[in-house]
């Protein structure tokens, strides 16, 4: 399929333009996500908390000082050379101060250098389906969050929205909002807005500084959202909270997905429009191999998320999947979705198989194992790196990425694994 000589670039004498590296990346991955043959398998790093060790400084720092983040990106990219090259997520600030009891980052329930965590609870009793389905805008605001969030517990004071604010003499009941209670929490959404004002202002100075360093930034997602299922277990249930849900309550817990799948699809479809960015990101967390039954995935989980697949790409999205875990034993459900709509982003299922089983039906995206980028050796890096590249890559529509986030990997074994893709990965 491909032949091992060096790339172009490196065969080139005259060093491109990072205006031509630009459009060149821009069509080689494109290219590998609508399924055609590009000039060479695309690759995609996600440097994570590499960027820190590279640095020598703070997970921490990382998250939140923009500024030296986006020089270790930049550094990072230009040393590593990839087509794609993403960093920090920024996101820890606005989790510190609305007190949010779901999540832990680096220096905010944990230590400096702690990794990112997703604190399950149940922010939704079993007994409060009812609730949730009669209202669910209600039941977000004078119940979830003030569970969900220290700095937002005066929002249970409010009575309902409607009842507060629709018909003239109603209005009158605004006076609410001086109670310490709930001005303590609009405070702190006010404060946290404008928090996210400037990340979004600093991550659109940052698409532009690496935009003219020739790595293309179009192409990273305008959205983010989770499958009907993971949504309610995610979200308000808890794991253990939403296993029960499937034997106890499963006629309420299939209403609750279809009361949510529109609201997640509108409100998609809507981000990305406004973002300019046809791409949303979707990470799958309980549908995996060992999470559920076949039966019960075909019950509880398939329909909502294939659903929701659906609706997106008639909105005009095209949904980036991460396939977390396994999920070899649901590929030829995949097989169900519109061929080249898709881009199925995979963990730890066999890269082959699915290849195998999808290699027509969707652009196929990483896998390849963070661990053997932790402790394999550069002669088991190639060797995999041109395996997957001569059968996962072969006719196209493959892009060469980790299965994970590369915090922890080694970067001489990635340098190996980069330089290997560029060798072996020519059309």
């Amino acid at each position: 399929m491909c032949r091992s000589a060096g790339s172009a670039e490196e065969g080139k004498q005259i060093p491109k333009t990072p205006e031509e590296l630009l459009s060149e990346r821009t069509k080689r991955v494109k290219d590998a996500y609508e399924m055609r043959v590009p000039d060479r398998v695309p690759i995609d790093l996600n440097f994570g908390y590499m960027l820190a060790r590279l640095g020598g400084i703070t997970y921490e720092k990382l998250e939140r000082d923009h500024d030296r983040a986006q020089e270790l990106l930049e550094k990072a990219a230009l040393y590593f050379e990839p087509d794609i090259a993403r960093g920090a997520t920024f996101s820890s600030l606005p989790s510190v101060l609305l007190g949010d009891r779901q999540t832990k980052w680096p220096g905010y329930g944990l230590g400096p250098n702690g990794t990112w965590q997703f604190v399950e609870g149940e922010y939704m009793k079993a007994e409060e389906y009812d609730a949730f389905l009669h209202d669910p805008t209600d039941f977000t605001l004078r119940t979830f969050l003030p569970r969900a969030y220290a700095a937002l517990e005066g929002l249970a004071e409010l009575p309902r929205v409607a009842i507060m604010l629709m018909g003239y003499p109603a209005l009158t009941n605004v006076r609410v909002l001086d109670e310490p209670g709930v001005m303590a929490s609009l405070e702190a959404l006010l404060e946290t807005s404008k928090e996210i004002v400037r990340i979004r202002a600093a991550r659109k100075v940052a698409a532009q500084r690496m935009e003219a360093l020739g790595f293309p930034m179009s192409l990273r997602s305008g959205a983010y959202l989770t499958a009907p299922f993971d949504f309610l277990s995610d979200t308000l249930r808890g794991m253990r909270g939403i296993m029960l849900d499937m034997y106890r309550c499963p006629e309420k817990l299939l209403a609750a997905q279809e009361k949510v799948l529109p609201i997640l699809v509108d409100h998609t479809v809507a981000a990305t429009k406004r973002s300019g960015s046809p791409y949303c990101f979707i990470a799958l967390h309980r549908g995996s191999d060992g999470f559920m039954s076949l039966e019960q995935f075909e019950t509880f989980y398939w329909p909502g998320l294939k659903a929701m697949l659906l609706g997106l790409i008639d909105g005009g999205v095209t949904p980036h999947v991460f396939y977390e875990g396994c999920y070899d034993q649901r590929l030829q459900y995949l097989r169900e979705l519109p061929k080249g709509k898709t881009i199925g982003r995979f963990d730890r299922s066999n890269l082959f198989k699915v290849k195998e089983v999808l290699g027509d039906t969707m652009c196929i995206m990483a896998g390849f194992p963070v661990s053997l980028l932790q402790s394999g050796t550069p002669e088991q890096v190639r060797a995999l790196t041109k395996e997957l590249i001569d059968v996962v890559g072969k006719g196209g529509g493959f892009v060469m990425g980790a299965s994970s986030s590369m915090s922890e990997a080694d970067p001489e074994l990635v340098k190996v694994w980069v330089d290997a893709t560029k060798e072996h990965g020519i059309y």
